[in-house]
């Protein structure tokens, strides 16, 4: 019997395919409105969490009698947000979202019935000083909402489609959180892990959404006064050209940031097993303990508990303009306790932790900088690209973050940030326990 001939071969799916399509520009549209009220209350969220830090620390204590805020205030002030913290995690659906020793969680938005429950406990935390950043409360509640709003118009969304949405208002809502949209963006592609054709299909409507929340942002800033919540660096020192001593000072920045970044997250994995087995006591001890390390530190160097409290997002800044004001050993301290606080903080509350590490790393890298070969703008630089990918293994946005907001120094100790982010990227996985096996989770499908 002859042998059939064997037919061509088939064409593989043209995954670029469903840009062209009317769905998609529909998608675009979508996106555009979405990002409106989304990056509106991702603005109202952050200005709520500047007013209760303001109430808590500034205005509570007057209101009571004192003259100024007592060094051991955040002690019951943070037992008693840790009590609130717990009580919401504990009877609210969605238990306060996702856990910040887990790392930064962008798969899936949470469902409606769990956005009460993050936004509380993410500000109960937030509001109390503790040492998180709002940026993952952010991306949850983003995401949260613009399923949410889509459903409630239309709720035979399809998965797919409602996915991409939910993308689009997480970029909306973090969009100038880090500065710059890209920055943003950059973050949560990489966190999410989409490569290919399909990192394109998924960013251009979340670019969209970050545009569309960069504007409304400034536009409410320049309206209420506020500004727009952004980091940034307003006086940033000349960096030296790389030369064979900085090369060696990264290696050693990112050893050393590999070591701190995994005792920091091995404790607070290991200190969160125990917190939730015993919610509420624990979580109000831990809260006690970071007040109590701010105490220590404000005893130890005659600073301020503020420095050590919060995400560093606002003290980010000063802490470079300031560094001729800071010895190398209230520089150690300072890590020291914030990085112990940091520790605490992702074991029992709700928040971010990519703002904590950068400035733990930025400590570092300036208590580094008074040694010999090592300028003040390139060990921050090392510091913060190293331990930002010690924390999260993002080790592209770890290299953004740490050279894009020093403008044209950025770009002058780039090499450098990439060699110290590499050598501590490559030493964090070696010292990362094998996850037993698990399925593969599937890329985001397209929008068909």
């Amino acid at each position: 019997m002859p042998a059939t001939a064997a037919g061509p071969p088939a064409r593989p799916p043209d995954p670029l395919a469903l840009v062209r399509t009317r769905q998609y520009a529909v998608l675009l549209v979508v996106t555009a409105l979405l990002g409106i009220p989304i990056s509106a209350a991702a603005f109202g969220f952050l200005a709520l969490v500047s007013e209760l830090q303001s109430l808590t620390y500034t205005d509570l204590p007057s209101g009571l009698g004192f003259h100024g805020t007592p060094l051991w205030w955040p002690i019951p002030l943070l037992a008693a947000g840790g009590l609130l913290v717990a009580l919401t995690i504990r009877y609210l659906p969605g238990e306060g979202g996702h856990k910040p020793a887990e790392g930064l969680a962008t798969q899936g938005a949470p469902a409606a019935a769990a956005l009460p429950g993050v936004a509380l406990a993410a500000l109960l935390s937030l509001g109390a000083g503790v040492v998180l950043g709002p940026e993952a409360p952010l991306i949850a509640l983003g995401g949260g909402l613009a399923v949410f709003a889509v459903r409630a118009v239309k709720r035979d969304v399809r998965p797919n489609a409602s996915a991409l949405l939910g993308a689009a208002g997480s970029f909306a809502a973090v969009s100038t959180l880090l500065g710059s949209p890209l920055l943003g963006a950059f973050l949560l592609m990489e966190a999410a892990g989409l490569g290919g054709a399909m990192m394109g299909v998924v960013l251009v409507p979340g670019l969209l959404a970050a545009g569309i929340g960069a504007l409304i942002f400034t536009g409410l800033g320049s309206w209420t006064g506020r500004g727009t919540y952004s980091l940034a660096l307003h006086q940033v020192p000349h960096a030296g050209r790389p030369d064979l001593a900085g090369f060696g000072w990264a290696v050693v920045i990112g050893l050393a940031s590999a070591l701190l970044g995994t005792a920091i997250r091995r404790t607070a994995l290991f200190l969160q097993a125990r917190v939730e087995r015993r919610r509420v006591a624990l979580t109000v001890a831990a809260g006690a303990l970071v007040g109590v390390v701010a105490l220590v530190f404000a005893e130890w160097t005659g600073g301020q508990p503020s420095e050590v409290l919060y995400s560093g997002q606002s003290a980010f800044g000063a802490l470079l303009a300031d560094q001729s004001s800071y010895s190398a050993g209230t520089l150690v301290v300072l890590l020291l306790c914030k990085a112990v606080g940091y520790g605490l903080s992702l074991a029992a509350f709700r928040g971010g932790p990519v703002f904590p590490s950068m400035f733990v790393g930025a400590a570092g890298g300036l208590a580094l900088a008074h040694l010999p070969g090592l300028d003040v703008t390139s060990g921050f630089a090392m510091g913060v690209g190293a331990m930002c990918v010690a924390m999260l293994k993002l080790p592209m946005t770890s290299v953004l973050l740490a050279t894009v907001l020093l403008g044209v120094e950025g770009i002058t100790v780039m090499p450098l940030v990439i060699v110290a982010v590499v050598v501590s990227y490559t030493l964090t996985l070696r010292l990362t326990p094998v996850p037993a096996p698990a399925p593969v989770p599937s890329p985001l499908p397209p929008y068909p």
